[in-house]
């Protein structure tokens, strides 16, 4: 308010054209290009073919708003309130017209200038599902890529984890305000994403709880953050899919994990696949086609050789779907108890895991 020296402050302007009705991302920054700081003793502001309610809303100062956002600012040196034209507003989402006006971050301001792989999915994995998150984010993060996701259940999770885990930086996008961490159950997740050089990213104000309508709109950072968007597994009504059709309004490259057209949660990615996104079967599926648009921050690494299988004709008869031990040896035209016995050694080596039911092919890095 006047007197408090916040009169000239630079997220005046953004805040007011936020609070604008009929004014999106677009024309706010046209506005901002033409009028520039002097939003309220501007002459040129008549002249925007704006309405009278339009032009009141324009010139009236959110002293609250911005008091209460400098506050927590203020609270924390590891968070930010990045305007459209701010230097560390990342150049990548920057680049769409559709961009927010505002981000608040948590975290490492560098992380967002990272070369990214958004990773996307279903909040209800199957176990396909969480194996492939677990073995192809690791080889991503060797390849230097940030993983970016929504921090929500399921492959969202999974993917932060994984990227955690191998030592790599990890963003998160959020449908709420930075002050409420949602789902609650990831505070702990949160925390380490920050504490690991990554950041906690939304457009809402840090106060702002969790709605249903935030989160469409949240689809289009992380996808917008990125070089391109991996579905691991979804349906196809899932909203993973809004965030690949955002990836493509964007110009960014869709990858897509195939799945058995039995299961439901592979629909949309099959789906996918059919609409032209790219089949992905391993990372250098993905990579290849983002090498040449990550300024070398993105590097392809040779195969490794080839490990010999113990018990092949064994192995090949157990799958990524639960395999029953009297199927195996069926399968094999072996005896239950020998079968049995081969199948301890090859958990204990790592080749397969037991699961309820019997055994599932497991994942190696």
């Amino acid at each position: 308010m006047p007197g408090t020296g916040l009169e000239q402050h630079p997220l005046l302007p953004w805040l007011a054209l936020q609070h604008t009705a009929g004014i999106g991302p677009i024309r706010a920054c046209k506005l901002r290009a033409k009028l520039g700081a002097s939003w309220f003793d501007s002459p040129a502001l008549k002249a925007c073919a704006l309405s009278d309610e339009q032009l009141a809303q324009l010139r009236t100062p959110q002293w609250q708003i911005l008091e209460r956002l400098l506050a927590w600012q203020q609270s924390n040196p590891s968070r930010h309130i990045l305007s459209w034209d701010h230097r560390d507003y990342p150049a990548l989402l920057k680049s769409w017209p559709g961009a927010p006006l505002m981000l608040f971050v948590e975290g490492a301001l560098p992380a967002l200038s990272l070369a990214q792989i958004a990773i996307v999915g279903t909040r209800h994995p199957s176990y396909v599902g969480r194996e492939n998150a677990k073995a192809l984010v690791p080889q991503l993060v060797d390849a230097g890529a940030a993983i970016t996701s929504g921090l929500a259940i399921g492959i969202d999770g999974l993917s932060h984890q994984a990227a955690l885990a191998r030592g790599g930086i990890t963003l998160a996008v959020l449908g709420s305000g930075l002050e409420h961490c949602y789902p609650k159950r990831h505070q702990r997740l949160a925390m380490d994403i920050i504490g690991g050089g990554g950041a906690l990213i939304s457009e809402c104000y840090p106060w702002e709880s969790p709605l249903a309508h935030h989160f469409p709109r949240r689809n289009r950072i992380i996808s917008g953050l990125s070089l391109g968007v991996l579905v691991v597994e979804a349906a196809e009504r899932s909203g993973s899919l809004i965030t690949a059709r955002f990836a493509l309004e964007q110009g960014r490259e869709v990858f897509a994990i195939p799945g058995a057209w039995q299961n439901p949660q592979a629909g949309g990615c099959n789906r996918l696949i059919q609409q032209g996104a790219k089949l992905v079967c391993e990372a250098s599926d993905v990579l290849e086609e983002l090498v040449a648009f990550s300024d070398a921050a993105i590097k392809i690494h040779p195969p490794a050789t080839e490990e010999l299988l113990p018990y092949p004709d064994l192995l090949d008869n157990v799958g990524l779907e639960t395999t029953a031990v009297d199927l195996i040896a069926s399968r094999c035209q072996q005896p239950v108890q020998e079968v049995l016995t081969r199948l301890v050694e090859l958990e204990l080596a790592g080749w397969v895991e037991s699961v309820p039911g019997g055994y599932v092919r497991a994942r190696r890095g």
